[in-house]
């Protein structure tokens, strides 16, 4: 199991820092502003930061579990996802892009979290 937490962690690592350098090379682009990046990873996930920043999480945890045996190492995991979901991440993001009026249609198509293909 740790080998599984090693590709979890660096599933998650991989997916934080595309996301991170993508989103970067957006805003620091004149020509974007105003708009709404929807390109790359973002063209699946509203955060794939955040998906990625929660994975490394729980990649960790199931590593420290494999070797460890300890649960309470699960406390990591579940505040990181519970902060990023419903306090600090997500909420304040999508609050600041709600007044965008390109930021409805991008939400509508777009899973918040897990990247997936966009909805019709």
């Amino acid at each position: 199991f740790v080998y599984l937490g090693v590709l979890v962690w660096a599933l998650g690592y991989i997916s934080e820092v595309v996301a991170d350098k993508q989103l970067r090379n957006f805003v620091t682009d004149s020509k974007n502003m105003g708009k709404i990046m929807d390109q790359g990873l973002w063209k699946y996930s509203r955060h794939p930061n955040y998906f990625g920043e929660i994975v490394m999480w729980w990649g960790i945890f199931i590593i420290v579990f494999a070797s460890t045996k300890v649960i309470w190492s699960i406390v990591s995991p579940l505040t990181i996802t519970y902060l990023l979901l419903f306090v600090s991440g997500i909420p304040l993001t999508e609050k600041q892009f709600a007044d965008n009026p390109l930021w409805g249609e991008y939400k509508r198509k777009t899973n918040a979290l897990i990247p997936w293909f966009n909805k019709k």
